[in-house]
């Protein structure tokens, strides 16, 4: 991962000299197994649902001008729940099995404790998406509770989600 950088989204990101924010994020969602939004979400969808004004912060991987994958994160929580993170990943299938779900996760981690937040809870890790789970969970991550069939998989039907947290 050494030619992939990460940084803040700039607008430039979003469709990317090849590929942008939005190809990958059309290509996640539009594969039903890890995000809840409408798999036929148009662009303008994507932009509202992932690029959210401050506090949150949209962070890009990008080699040779492509984006390969990205993470936003923020409070989980309103005023008096602030203090702990929430974070959602998106990584291009072009870019898995090199460790970037691993990279953009300890960058998270390390963003997250710059910004002063003192834990991290993923709200919605769809069991079914194990190489996820596994990695949270080597990230220090543990499931705090699941909900049964909270999940309708396009590929495997109604399917649990977890609550993963971690204190920072």
């Amino acid at each position: 991962m050494n030619s992939v950088e990460i940084r803040r989204f700039v607008d430039d990101d979003w469709q990317g000299q090849h590929s942008g924010l939005w190809d990958v994020w059309h290509e996640v969602v539009s594969a039903g197994e890890s995000y809840d939004n409408d798999p036929n979400s148009t662009e303008q969808d994507a932009k509202s649902h992932w690029l959210l004004p401050p506090p949150f912060e949209v962070w890009v991987a990008v080699e040779d001008g492509d984006v390969l994958g990205t993470y936003k994160v923020g409070p989980n929580k309103g005023r008096l729940g602030d203090h702990v993170a929430n974070a959602s990943f998106m990584v291009s299938t072009r870019a898995r099995g090199r460790g970037l779900g691993r990279t953009l996760g300890e960058h998270c981690l390390d963003r997250a404790r710059e910004l002063g937040f003192t834990a991290m809870q993923f709200n919605a890790v769809v069991s079914t998406n194990t190489v996820a789970v596994r990695l949270w969970r080597s990230l220090g991550f543990i499931i705090v509770g699941t909900i049964p069939d909270g999940f309708r998989s396009t590929k495997y039907g109604l399917v649990d989600f977890h609550i993963m947290y971690r204190r920072l």
